[in-house]
């Protein structure tokens, strides 16, 4: 049975990979990334078909999104608490985005139950925004 921290890497590891990633949740899983809401964008994905959705196209709209700088902090069977950098090109604009995620990872039964991730929103605004 894998631990969160064998989890997280997981994710981090093959998030290009929808097939292999999604078999690292269970069934009723869910992502968050809480901040969006203030942006007016979705930040809850839940159940195994919506999260493969989600993780298959989220990678897609930039060049190289990988994950990389990974720093493991808390560390405990069921759970893990890591930071995490991306730097990659926001496709639709062009525009290097560059973040640094926190992420909390909660494992039952040795898949994933919960990834709820802390972004940077300026980050996120800047590589999306057009110039006029």
């Amino acid at each position: 049975m894998k631990t969160a921290k064998e989890l997280l890497l997981g994710y981090l590891e093959n998030i290009n990979d929808a097939d292999a990633t999604i078999d690292l949740f269970e069934d009723n899983a869910a992502i968050e990334l809480p901040y969006l809401a203030s942006l007016d964008k979705q930040w809850r994905w839940e159940g195994r078909d919506v999260l493969y959705n989600f993780i298959k196209s989220f990678p897609k709209g930039y060049e190289n999104f990988a994950f990389k700088n990974i720093q493991i902090l808390i560390d405990t069977p069921e759970q893990v608490f890591a930071e995490y950098q991306v730097e990659s090109i926001f496709k639709k604009t062009g525009k290097v985005y560059y973040q640094t995620y926190m992420g909390r990872l909660v494992a039952e039964n040795g898949k994933i139950k919960l990834l709820r991730e802390a972004l940077n929103l300026v980050e996120v605004t800047k590589a999306m925004t057009v110039q006029q």
